[in-house]
């Protein structure tokens, strides 16, 4: 086996929505720098970012009720769905720049408008539901937003889920017209269409096997070249990790300080899939529900309709499950493989703290098909089980870490870990992920590249207009946003009496 050296200026390892982000926002930054992107697998967005791993619900925090919690006092807290939509806003406008700079061609291939609707049913949650509206309706993000708890009115927006309905329990929605579903997998291939149109040399099946500190504080990537079995030496002075849920072995391969005391928890999840056109045309909106006592925020129940591959499709779940693996690609050792002599006592004290998360996730693993048609029945009262297939969506690793509120905290977000001079960054976690992308690669430039922000700062502004405002107090400046990028990428209402 021959081994070749390479020097490059930036690597990023994953061809998944992170990286072809990153990699995106890089070129425009500093067009002369050389960047590497290395894939374990054989095309582009693969894994986690696979629009059948990934909900696609564009994270606005619209009808996500576990961004919103209920104070002791009875108050809702507004605060994380503010930020979750903040986020957004500025993967909406990178994406409309793109467009605009025919950069990547045909929003409608990966973004489409797609109602977001909160779902609630029994008088504590209908109470809940119409605090939460009233909270979120002082924001401008959140404008347009609308409250029922008029079963006709309920029959009008969600004609599926009311009909056959037999409880006499109060029952109560919001709805956001202006919500999208976005196919991450097929944005993800675009973006990387654009990075090799720009030279960027992305190498599929190749396989990291160790990323080495150099005396010079470079770094060595040892890549595994699978198609010919050749290993290939490439040093660089920034490593970008972006391997859903295969991070945190990367990372901890580097031995930074900051990868010590971090495990991972990994989670999978099935989604039920109808396969009667049907019952697909009478669907039209994200609908979330509450989670159930003792679960975790990523298994929100929501009956979705996504575009993939332009087909209108109809999905149910997540049903949670649990596999030893990082990702679906990967080992049924990866867990054990991640528990270090510096991260035991942070995974042992998080197994003991999670009990009701195992038991749940235990529970789930079991649920017969005719156990998730009655879940499934809760949305649609006359849901047949020959209508609905089943499909395994993607691999998530909850980060575990010790933080202020004690050890073995098990973490629910999507968070940067990154060396003290910048050389290295590796993105962990889960949702809202994808949605959030443009938010988090910038928060990496930040980390890594302070000495470059200044002269990057005016190109960030021409790319993302709201980089640095805070859009939910500038409510001029968000409908002007909005406005912008509704029309670029095709999300107006007369675009979606056209198709």
């Amino acid at each position: 086996m021959s081994s070749i050296q390479k020097k490059t200026d930036v690597i990023l390892i994953g061809a998944g929505v992170m990286s072809a982000t990153l990699g995106s926002l890089l070129k425009e930054l500093a067009p002369e720098w050389e960047i590497k992107v290395f894939e374990k697998l054989a095309n582009a967005g693969e894994e986690s970012s696979n629009e059948w791993n990934n909900a696609g619900t564009g994270h606005a925090a619209l009808c996500e009720l576990n961004y919103t919690s209920e104070k002791p006092d009875g108050s809702i807290d507004i605060s994380k769905a503010v930020n979750v939509n903040e986020q957004f806003q500025l993967s909406r406008q990178f994406w409309s720049f793109l467009v605009t700079s025919n950069l990547i061609r045909n929003p409608q291939d990966f973004i489409r408008p797609i109602p977001h609707m909160s779902l609630v049913i029994g008088e504590k949650d209908v109470s809940f539901l119409k605090k939460r509206f009233k909270a979120l309706s002082k924001v401008p993000l959140f404008q347009g937003m609308e409250f029922s708890d008029d079963l006709e009115k309920l029959k009008e927006w969600i004609p599926l889920i009311m009909e056959g309905r037999t409880s006499n329990e109060p029952m109560a929605a919001t709805k956001v017209d202006s919500g999208t579903d976005v196919n991450f997998g097929a944005l993800t291939r675009m973006l990387f269409e654009h990075l090799q149109s720009k030279d960027v040399e992305i190498k599929y099946k190749h396989n990291i096997k160790d990323i080495k500190r150099m005396s010079d504080g470079s770094w060595e990537v040892k890549v595994h070249n699978l198609e010919n079995g050749k290993i290939e030496y490439h040093t660089t002075k920034f490593v970008f990790i972006g391997g859903g849920g295969g991070s945190l072995p990367l990372l901890q391969k580097t031995g930074i300080p900051e990868s010590k005391h971090i495990g991972g928890f990994p989670v999978s999840g099935l989604f039920m899939v109808c396969n009667n056109p049907k019952v697909v045309t009478q669907h039209h909106a994200k609908v979330y529900g509450k989670a159930k006592l003792g679960a975790p925020p990523m298994s929100v129940p929501h009956l979705d309709t996504r575009y993939i591959g332009n087909e209108k499709a109809l999905l149910f779940g997540p049903f949670a499950g649990f596999s030893p693996k990082f990702l679906k690609t990967g080992s049924n050792f990866d867990l054990i493989c991640s528990v270090k002599p510096n991260n035991l006592l942070t995974m042992l004290a998080a197994g003991a703290k999670e009990m009701a998360l195992t038991k749940y996730l235990i529970q789930q693993v079991m649920l017969s098909n005719e156990k998730r048609l009655e879940e499934l029945r809760e949305f649609i009262p006359n849901a047949q089980i020959e209508d609905w297939g089943i499909v395994v969506a993607g691999q998530r690793v909850q980060v575990i870490k010790d933080t202020a509120s004690g050890r073995g905290t098990l973490q629910f977000g999507t968070e940067v870990v990154s060396a003290a001079d910048g050389s290295v960054a590796a993105l962990l976690g889960a949702s809202p992920g994808a949605s959030t992308a443009v938010n988090v690669m910038l928060e990496v430039l930040e980390r890594c590249f302070p000495q470059h922000m200044k002269d990057w700062e005016p190109k960030i502004k021409e790319m993302i207009p709201s980089y640095g405002v805070a859009l939910a107090e500038n409510s001029e400046l968000f409908q002007e946003i909005h406005a912008s990028t509704t029309q670029t990428l095709g999300l107006g209402e007369k675009e979606l009496l056209h198709r």
